[in-house]
């Protein structure tokens, strides 16, 4: 795995799209669950996936699982939720970065690109939208992280598409 800046795996992005393939793997990295979404071949939309168990005992099963999405999907890169705070050194901040590397450490996705997205107000914002619903908590949860991912995804495809346009003409 290779850190990148998000302009950077944009400017790449248009550049593969021009041969029609390419998508994004939103995470949402929780302390017991990693929420999945993922991206339209165009990289507009954003669906959700699929909510992970998050162990430090199955971190090579989930590099399995993402080696399988990457083949299914013809996913480019990942694009990992991460809580930007003045104080780099959060509980919730160290916690991702802790689980980025576990997975790095992997070997089994090497070659593949990532980059942080600011996620602070995602997971708060869908619990906002869930609470009227009355749900089951451990329901409520599972959509939650899914959704959660979504927004990540959301919030880079319409923030950086439009500076990577900017930037490109």
């Amino acid at each position: 795995m290779k850190y990148v800046k998000p302009i950077n795996l944009f400017h790449d992005l248009l550049k593969t799209n021009n041969l029609g393939q390419g998508r994004l793997l939103g995470l949402d990295v929780g302390h017991k669950y990693v929420g999945l979404a993922v991206s339209d071949p165009s990289n507009k939309i954003a669906s959700p996936l699929s909510v992970l168990v998050r162990k430090q005992s199955n971190i090579c099963l989930m590099a399995k699982d993402f080696q399988s999405l990457i083949s299914e999907l013809s996913l480019i890169g990942f694009i990992v939720g991460y809580p930007f705070d003045n104080q780099r050194n959060t509980p919730d901040a160290v916690q991702v970065k802790v689980f980025v590397e576990d997975l790095r450490k992997t070997g089994k996705l090497e070659g593949l690109r990532y980059t942080y997205w600011d996620e602070r107000f995602t997971s708060k914002s869908v619990e906002l939208l869930l609470k009227p619903l009355n749900l089951h908590p451990v329901h409520s949860k599972t959509i939650l992280d899914k959704f959660a991912a979504v927004g990540i995804l959301q919030d880079l495809s319409g923030t950086s598409s439009s500076k990577a346009a900017a930037d490109l003409a």
